[in-house]
């Protein structure tokens, strides 16, 4: 009884990280599924950079770095994207989120829709620059904006829908880590 009492965090634990890489793998899905056939003038957000960043900020156990590179890599050939570069700028700014996230918990959404936006904002400048250092042919700026815009904009739904479905909430402060330290 007390060895089923001691696996639970773990096994929450790893749960989760699997629904973090399963909620991945459905973003990249349903972004190569024809749904338009005539081009757009405009960008939805993306996805699974917001998702990374609500649930390395909401619970950063839940989303290790591993996970978002290999699914970023994943994106990035799926998407063909140059191999790597997304993954590696998502990589570094959900780690600096990491960071922060001791400190989100006890401010305002405000200020968790703030960092993300920053992050989300440095990962697109990077990206653009880094194109444009190594002449590779680069986006339209103004769908890059509108993406960002989209993707700044989306974090709120996406935050409600993970708390609705998938209980990521915040940890309290002071709250302990399941396996006895504290988070």
């Amino acid at each position: 009884m007390a060895e089923s009492v001691t696996r639970t965090p773990r096994t929450k634990l790893w749960l989760m990280r699997a629904v973090f890489v399963l909620l991945g793998l459905a973003v990249i899905l349903f972004s190569l599924m024809p749904l338009e056939t005539t081009p757009r003038r405009w960008t939805g957000p993306d996805l699974l950079l917001v998702l990374a960043c609500v649930w390395t900020l909401r619970r950063p156990d839940y989303a290790p770095a591993l996970a978002i590179g290999l699914l970023m890599l994943l994106a990035d050939l799926m998407f063909q994207r140059p191999p790597g570069l997304m993954a590696a700028l998502v990589v570094l700014a959900c780690e600096w989120l990491k960071g922060q996230a001791r400190t989100m918990r006890d401010l305002p959404f405000l200020a968790e829709w703030a960092a993300a936006a920053g992050a989300m904002t440095a990962v697109i400048i990077g990206y653009r620059v880094i194109l444009a250092i190594f002449l590779a042919p680069l986006p339209p700026l103004t769908l890059s904006l509108i993406q960002l815009v989209a993707s700044i904009l989306a974090y709120p739904l996406v935050v409600l829908f993970c708390i609705a479905f998938f209980g990521l909430k915040k940890r309290a402060p002071g709250a302990m880590d399941g396996l006895g330290g504290r988070a």
